[in-house]
């Protein structure tokens, strides 16, 4: 079932966004709704906890559902410095231990990814029941390219990286990879419009310092020690499965493998998501 945008997520989960302060001056937006075990959700480079519309509402009915905007992206408090992974990592263990949350299952989308491994860096798994990585490769670059999978060539990150300099072309960059990459069917002006402003909250030096540092990340020791201790999934799009799936399956032979839609599924495809989402719970 494909969907459409959903503008007020409040009145569709039917409860108000939260802040908490993370540290002095810098607060974290964020959507709690449900009761059991608790998922939390980090949305990936540049966007808002608003993406999860559709997790929020349909998990909530037997889990407890948390969603955050990280630190200069949604509602939550724009900084001029800490706009790279290991300090929005750290910003999560902050808000994981304020809330003091246990056995939480950990979900990023992209680069939100970046930031649950990073959590596990830091933290380690004691308040950590699972783990599901939507989309995003351990490791962003490799020598080894033509092979391995990673985000994409040094050519095709160095152009990207080139064409964050501004507003506007920061904006087309987004465009294009929402109408290419995160979404299969065509996107109406509204849809479009919608993705593009839930990324037009990021500041364009914050989302150029961002998009920088993840892709010179490496969480493959992560990934390993989620694999060896922990029930862990990846949920990848259909457009670099034949490269990901026996990059992960050589690697990490524990770790679950889910193929759906493009980079965006869990919006564009909620029903299915969800429901991977649910057997991989019902199984932990």
């Amino acid at each position: 079932m494909s969907v459409t945008a959903t503008h007020d997520v409040s009145g569709h989960i039917g409860v108000l966004g939260k802040f908490i302060e993370v540290v002095p001056g810098v607060e974290l937006h964020y959507w709690d709704v449900g009761e059991g075990t608790p998922l939390l959700f980090v949305p990936g480079w540049t966007f808002t906890a608003d993406v999860f519309v559709h997790q929020l509402k349909g998990l909530s009915e037997d889990h407890r559902v948390i969603a955050i905007d990280p630190r200069s992206q949604g509602r939550s408090t724009t900084t001029a410095g800490g706009n790279e992974y290991a300090t929005h990592s750290a910003d999560l263990k902050t808000f994981i231990e304020a809330l003091d949350l246990n056995d939480v299952v950990l979900i990023g989308w992209s680069a939100g990814a970046a930031e649950t491994w990073g959590y596990v860096r830091l933290a380690g798994l004691d308040r950590v029941k699972a783990h599901v990585c939507i989309d995003l490769p351990p490791r962003c670059l490799s020598r080894n390219e033509d092979t391995d999978w990673v985000e994409g060539t040094l050519t095709d990150i160095s152009g990207a990286v080139m064409t964050m300099t501004t507003r506007a072309t920061l904006r087309e960059f987004v465009k294009y990879y929402a109408e290419n990459v995160m979404v299969q069917r065509e996107l109406s002006p509204e849809d479009l419009d919608w993705i593009i402003g839930q990324s037009e909250r990021t500041p364009d030096w914050a989302a150029l310092s961002l998009f920088s540092y993840l892709m010179f990340t490496d969480y493959q020791p992560e990934v390993t020690l989620l694999d060896g201790n922990r029930p862990s999934l990846f949920v990848i799009a259909e457009g670099w499965a034949d490269k990901a799936k026996p990059y992960i399956q050589k690697r990490w032979n524990n770790t679950r493998i889910e193929v759906l839609g493009g980079h965006m599924m869990f919006w564009e495809h909620p029903e299915p998501f969800n429901a991977i989402i649910r057997r991989f719970l019902a199984d932990i």
